[in-house]
């Protein structure tokens, strides 16, 4: 075939890209993954893996150089001199905030799977079904039956780590051998859990941390630095995973610095027939054709790509028919915590850095529970002693401070909510014709805030942790109320949610744009909901169950 046209496009390569490229070459097609950055090669480019605090200049801290550079980025904790340059540029790819919204993005081979918490959280039917039991937005079109056996297939092959707990809201999967609680996590789990007659559970965290070897990958081995590249493979990422799968079976192409900019669409087959490429080198323009693309960007850019394609049809772009392209845009608000000291455990100690924490899922309404707000939210955190960084009154320098250093602190035990956001069809993102990026191109423009159901949701965040540590027996617990600002969960969803009608939604129940059925989307934005667990597992699930479908359809003719 020519060397512009392939059987199938895949846009981006983060968490669902990479699954996309794995799932269609190893059904025989001929792939060509996109990637608007640069490539970043598994162990050799992991260049700071290696490295402790005393070997960056700052000691892995951000300089006023980089507060400056980066000014969006500096609002929390992704700015440091460990990793900076896995992080987009503010500069290079800036975007207007109608209303302040924190975009934390990953522009190179493997996205954000390189940065990931790494937390794999089933759903339920109680979030299949929340939006039509509480008539909100639209209603999903599939139910966790459509999806269990696709969390099963993905979390076999990324390696998933954690317990079997029973919960219905939080449904067992296929896991590798969870990772151990700390004895002060055990303890604070085993009174609390005994107080709330297990109605509240905390559990160990579910994460793509891999506690038994698998085929080219290392188990974990607790040093806690995922987020500078694993040389091992022990966390899930592209490059450790889904990569090295597709490259196995000869079919892929994968083309770094590649801006896609569009969809082209064939307004008479109504079929996408391939899309156009801004080369971020050269700026030179590329055309590439294929008969089906699956358009994995990340949320918000995904959306950008099509609100710049077939604009000639529909003046909001491709998948705009419904007027639902680009709304309902959902987050996790953060910002809400607990924590406080715990006493009798002096002599005792962690091991190793494990790269995981504790969590409790949602238990507000559900099982009878009924809030003056809708949905509900969960907690991660953990336990851990006071460093060689802590404050101590009676020393400050000298030789007793540093002797004082050597020996561990006390031990505090803290937790963090992660609250879940309706789809407010108001919060959207729109073109901002007015600004250009480093390349030429129009920005995204934000509106999206949270609204009272959230801010009702957050108190009982804040009383409930508090009041979960006191009865555990954590002693001195203070809590925090942060401002609790949308886009710092980097879990963005929602701008082209799939449903049952093309009347109200973007997408069908298979992830397929209405008005394209050739163009699939599966990262985020085909969320109809956000539920409060970490979303990235239940991508993996919705496209490789899309790839599998598109495959079928392929073969039926109906592409």
């Amino acid at each position: 075939m020519p060397n512009n046209t392939y059987d199938a496009i895949v846009v981006g390569s983060g968490i669902s890209g990479g699954w996309a490229a794995k799932e269609l070459t190893e059904k025989g097609l001929k792939v060509l993954m996109l990637e608007r950055g640069r490539d970043i090669e598994h162990v050799k480019d992991y260049v700071n893996a290696g490295k402790e605090a005393w070997d960056y200049p700052h000691r892995g801290e951000r300089t006023q150089q980089m507060i400056k550079d980066y000014p969006v980025l500096k609002r929390d904790y992704p700015l440091n001199e460990t990793n900076l340059d896995y992080w987009a540029s503010d500069k290079d790819s800036p975007y207007t905030e109608i209303k302040r919204f924190d975009w934390f993005r990953g522009y190179h081979v493997g996205g954000r799977s390189l940065m990931w918490g790494r937390q794999s959280y089933r759903w339920s039917d109680f979030d299949f079904e929340a939006n039509l039991k509480d008539g909100v937005a639209i209603d999903w079109p599939v139910r966790y039956k459509d999806i269990a056996p696709w969390y099963d297939y993905v979390e076999k092959f990324a390696g998933i780590s954690g317990s079997r707990d029973g919960l219905p809201q939080l449904p067992d999967g296929q896991f590798m051998p969870a990772m151990d609680m700390n004895i002060v996590e055990k303890d604070v789990a085993g009174r609390m859990n005994a107080h709330y007659n297990s109605n509240r559970k905390m559990i160990i965290g579910r994460t793509a941390n891999i506690t038994e070897k698998l085929p080219g990958r290392t188990n974990c081995q607790y040093r806690d630095k995922c987020w500078l590249g694993c040389p091992f493979g022990a966390y899930f990422s592209t490059q450790s995973s889904t990569l090295p799968a597709a490259r196995a079976t000869g079919n892929l192409t994968l083309r770094p610095w590649s801006i896609v900019t569009k969809i082209l669409y064939d307004k008479d087959k109504k079929r996408a027939t391939g899309v156009e490429v801004l080369d971020a080198e050269d700026n030179k323009t590329y055309t590439y054709n294929a008969k089906i693309i699956f358009l994995n960007a990340s949320t918000l850019n995904s959306a950008w790509v099509l609100m710049n394609s077939a604009t000639d049809v529909w003046e909001g772009g491709l998948g705009s028919s419904s007027g639902e392209l680009g709304h309902n845009i959902m987050d996790h608000h953060l910002g809400v915590s607990a924590s406080g000291t715990v006493e009798g455990f002096e002599d005792k100690y962690t091991f190793g850095r494990r790269a995981n924490g504790i969590y409790i899922p949602r238990y507000r309404n559900l099982f009878g529970d009924k809030r003056d707000y809708l949905r509900g939210f969960g907690y991660q955190g953990g336990a851990s002693r006071d460093g060689w960084g802590r404050n101590i009154p009676e020393f400050n320098i000298g030789a007793e401070f540093k002797e004082a250093l050597t020996e561990p602190g006390a031990w505090s035990m803290g937790m963090g909510g992660f609250g879940e956001t309706l789809p407010y069809h108001e919060n959207k993102i729109t073109l901002d014709k007015t600004k250009k990026d480093k390349w030429g191109l129009n920005i995204l423009a934000m509106d999206i805030e949270y609204k009272e159901n959230e801010k009702k949701m957050r108190i009982d965040m804040q009383k409930d942790a508090e009041e979960m540590l006191t009865i555990a027996g954590v002693k001195n617990v203070t809590s925090y109320m942060g401002d609790g600002t949308l886009g710092r969960g980097i879990h963005e969803m929602g701008s082209a949610r799939m449903g049952r009608d093309p009347k109200t939604s973007v997408l069908n129940s298979f992830n397929q744009i209405w008005d394209a059925p050739n163009v699939f989307v599966t990262d985020g934005s085909f969320m109809a909901s956000a539920a409060c667990q970490n979303p990235s597992l239940t991508y993996m699930a919705f496209t490789a169950r899309a790839a599998d479908h598109a495959v079928s359809e392929l073969k039926k003719m109906n592409l």
